[in-house]
């Protein structure tokens, strides 16, 4: 039996490898490509920071729900909140595809601020695939005690990199083209 698992968490450990290294390089190069003659889709930044906004509860709600034993609500929770990442990273490249990059116009200590949680919200958005999908694949092999180990990392880098996302969103907002 432990070969089994052995074998099934190497899978699963190799695709996440491929799936943590190929996304943050296929948005590096959608987001530099510009549809020609393309319709800028503006109207997508406030779904998506919204899509941040409801994961960050989402997120809260699934961390309460398994502090109180409710283990499939957690589960539903945090798969929603895996649909919702993926639902949000489209948008985001489907926009960047489409639309010119704004730059952010505030000056003085908020500009320092803004590109602080800026860069920390990109180094730590890419960090988190791996982390996200390890520690869900630790439920698919019943390994409980090392899911709850790997998500006293994950969730709060996870929560972290959702509420910045708003943030971004708010603070760049007033410079948008429409």
């Amino acid at each position: 039996m432990t070969d089994e698992i052995s074998l099934k968490e190497k899978r699963y450990n190799r695709l996440i490898t491929v799936i943590s290294i190929a996304i943050p390089l296929v948005v590096a190069v959608l987001f530099r490509y510009k549809i020609p003659n393309a319709k800028p889709l503006s109207f997508l930044p406030p779904i998506y920071a919204g899509i941040n906004g409801l994961t960050s509860i989402l997120l809260i709600l699934a961390f309460i729900a398994i502090k109180n034993g409710r283990q499939l609500i957690h589960r539903r929770l945090m798969t929603t909140n895996i649909v919702l990442s993926a639902l949000f990273l489209i948008m985001y490249v489907a926009y960047h595809m489409t639309s010119e990059t704004t730059v952010f116009g505030g000056e003085g200590p908020i500009k320092f601020v803004y590109y602080f949680i800026l860069m920390t919200h990109i180094v730590l958005s890419i960090s988190v695939i791996p982390l996200v999908l390890i520690t869900y694949s630790k439920v698919y092999l019943d390994d409980f005690e090392s899911h709850r180990q790997w998500a006293k990392y994950t969730f709060p880098i996870w929560l972290y990199v959702a509420v910045t996302g708003v943030l971004v969103y708010v603070m760049i907002s007033p410079y948008y083209q429409y």
